[in-house]
Parts: C-alpha cells; sequence; structure tokens
C-alpha cells in the first residue's frame, strides 16, 4: 500500500512551534504564557499571521481577521510583527539543518523538509536524527520545534502534527496502511473544506474510504487532482526533497461542490482566498507585483485576468481592492463558476524589492 519506491528514504518535516509568537515571547518576558497574536490591528482590517498555543485555545488562528480575534479573546495582546528577527532565527534553524544534510527544502521561514537518508552526523535513524536536530534548535535559539519522520514527504508531514508542540513521530512502511485507514480526509494535502464537503457527501470520511474510489472516478470528479489523491490514500508520494526549489508564486484556490453564478457571493469568498494568500506571503516574507485572478466556468473553460502594479505588495487591502477588479472583468455573475482563485507572482524579498522586474512572459502563478 505504501510507496515502495520511497521505502528506503528517510525524510523529516521540521515545523517550529508557533514561531513568531514564540519569538516574540522569548525576547519579551511579559508576554510569556499570555494569549497573544502577531498581525495587524483589531480596530481596521488587521489579519493574524500567527497565534501563540495560549491564544489558540480561544479559536485563534493564522489568517483570522485581528478584529474577530479580538471578540473571540478580550484578553488577547497584539503584536507588531520583526520580520527581521523572524528571518534571523530562520537562518540559524537553518543552519543547524545544514550540518546533518544538504538536501533541505525550506517551505518558509518556520517550516522544512530534510532528506537525511544519508545522514552527515552517521547517525543510526531518521528518528535520532529528527530527535538530534530538535535538540540543537532549542539549545541555540531557545525555541521549540516538531517533527515528522517518514518514507516520503507527505507522511512526514502529517506525522508532525501527531505530537505538537514539542514533539515528534514517525510512520514506519509497516505502519502505513493502518494509519491512512483512519486518516480524516481533511488531513490530505490538497483538500480544502469545499472538496473535504464533496467527498464526505460521497461518503468518503478517510484515506481509506477514498481507497475504495478508482482512478477513473476520482479524476471524473476531481480532473488531474483525482490522480494525487488516488495516490495519496495509499501513501505513494515520490516527491523528491528539491534543495533549489524556487518560489515563483504563491496562490490559493477553491473548487465548489456546486457553481454559482452570484457576484455579491463570489466577491465575498474571493476575500477569503486573498486572507490565505496575504498570510502565505507574510510567513514567506514576499511581496510580488503580479496579481492574477483564475475563474473557472461551469462548462470547464478557465480564464485568467491579471495586474502588474507599480510596487511588490503584501497587504489583504491591495489583494482584496485588485482582486475585486479583476472578477468584475471575466464574467463571473453572469456565467456560473466552479472555481476561483488568486495568486501573486513576481516574487521578492522586501531587500530586493527595488531590482525585480517583471517579463512579460512569467508564468501565471497556477
Amino acid at each position: 500500500m505504501a510507496d515502495t519506491a520511497a521505502i528506503g528514504r528517510k525524510i523529516i518535516h521540521v515545523d517550529m512551534d508557533a514561531f513568531y509568537a514564540s519569538i516574540e515571547q522569548r525576547d519579551r518576558s511579559e508576554l510569556k504564557g499570555r494569549p497573544i497574536a502577531v498581525g495587524g490591528s483589531p480596530n481596521g482590517r488587521g489579519v493574524v499571521a500567527a497565534a501563540s498555543y495560549e491564544a489558540r485555545k480561544f479559536g485563534i488562528r493564522s489568517a483570522m481577521p485581528s478584529a474577530r480575534a479580538a471578540k473571540l479573546c478580550p484578553d488577547l495582546i497584539f503584536v507588531q510583527p520583526r520580520f527581521e528577527s523572524y528571518r534571523a532565527v530562520s537562518h540559524q534553524v537553518r543552519d543547524i539543518f545544514a550540518r546533518y544534510t544538504d538536501l533541505v527544502e525550506p517551505l518558509s521561514l518556520d517550516e522544512a523538509y530534510l532528506d537525511v537518508t544519508a545522514n552527515k552526523q552517521g547517525l543510526a535513524s531518521a528518528t535520532l536524527t529528527a530527535k538530534a536536530i530538535r535538540d540543537d534548535i532549542f539549545a541555540e535559539t531557545g525555541l521549540t520545534a516538531s517533527a515528522g519522520v517518514a518514507a516520503n514527504k507527505f507522511l512526514a508531514k502529517v506525522a508532525t502534527e501527531i505530537n505538537k508542540p514539542n514533539g515528534q513521530a514517525v510512520i514506519l512502511p509497516e505502519q502505513v496502511a493502518e494509519f491512512l485507514f483512519r486518516l480524516p480526509v481533511a488531513k490530505i494535502f490538497g483538500v480544502g473544506p469545499v472538496t473535504e464537503r464533496k467527498l464526505k457527501s460521497m461518503g468518503i470520511e478517510t484515506a481509506g474510504d477514498l481507497q475504495r474510489l478508482s482512478v477513473e472516478e476520482l479524476t471524473g470528479e476531481f480532473g488531474k487532482l483525482g490522480q494525487w489523491y488516488y495516490d495519496i490514500a495509499r501513501g505513494i508520494d515520490e516527491r523528491p526533497v528539491s534543495p533549489d526549489r524556487e518560489r515563483k508564486s504563491v496562490s490559493a484556490e477553491e473548487t465548489f461542490a456546486e457553481d454559482y453564478a452570484d457576484l455579491n457571493w463570489l466577491r465575498g469568498y474571493l476575500m477569503r482566498i486573498a486572507e490565505r494568500v496575504a498570510e502565505r506571503l507574510r510567513k514567506n516574507e514576499l511581496k510580488g507585483r503580479t496579481i492574477v485572478v483564475k475563474v473557472k466556468y461551469d462548462d470547464f473553460q478557465q480564464v485568467t485576468r491579471s495586474r502588474t502594479l507599480a510596487a511588490a505588495v503584501d497587504d489583504l487591502d491591495t489583494l482584496i481592492r485588485v482582486g475585486c477588479e479583476l472578477l468584475r472583468e471575466t464574467e463571473a455573475g453572469e456565467r456560473r463558476v466552479r472555481l476561483l482563485g488568486l495568486g501573486v507572482s513576481g516574487l521578492a524579498e522586501p531587500e530586493q524589492e527595488e531590482t525585480v522586474k517583471i517579463s512579460p512572459q512569467m508564468p501565471l502563478p497556477f
């Protein structure tokens, strides 16, 4: 059932625990043990970039509007982000990774995949390697990290959540079939809320249930993602850890369980998608000049509309404003829509903004 081609691989997924918030609590003693949110003011259109575990007990999550977070927790302390500090710690952590393997694929400032099939320290197992990395991180930064160990990236990432925070878990090849049998479909990468609802309406609650569907049935329902769902439900993930991967865009999209023609509803949903994109940009310390809206109509015709701005942006207000303007340039509202997406390309880190040039041939972010 598991990915037999990957049985010999040893993959670790490392995720820093509440990274931004933990750095603030480390550096400011008065914040320790307090519910804090790193992000914008609740008095405007601010969004939570990160929440401490004390805040998460109240249901506060990243990408949540700050005003809503304040209502959920009246004692919540809002802290302005200090991205230079977060970047500096991220570099410390990546230096630690480099002691154990050259095959490191960063996903963001606080998260990465490591291929430790042949670790530099000669440790006997990936489990011991993950423990050593976490110990080094704590000793040198004062911060905790969680880790997942498995034979491929998907399983390693899922394993990270099992004993979080400040823990680790391993999924051995012989445990994969039983683990997947009970794994909720919401834990599968690529299954968002809309797809989850659709799967549940089909009687699919777990990856084990998903295994009952043929690849033809899944591709008929979900297009090319159907093959991914078919493979991942069986623990098959052949993606390598790619240390040279360069992020060219940040985007998010949703395929709806039913088609919609209400432009106001679509505009409201686009705002929710924009929140996710803005949060990902901030998390990765990126800004972009080109904003793209993607629409797929009920007959599967797909269109994109884009606009390149004079300066790179990462703020939610701009994404919403430009995104809604681009949406009006489509036939959404006149024709029924089954998929809606928003992306940002022409990316640069803040200090690179003045030198980035946008090529008219730059591929769209979808």
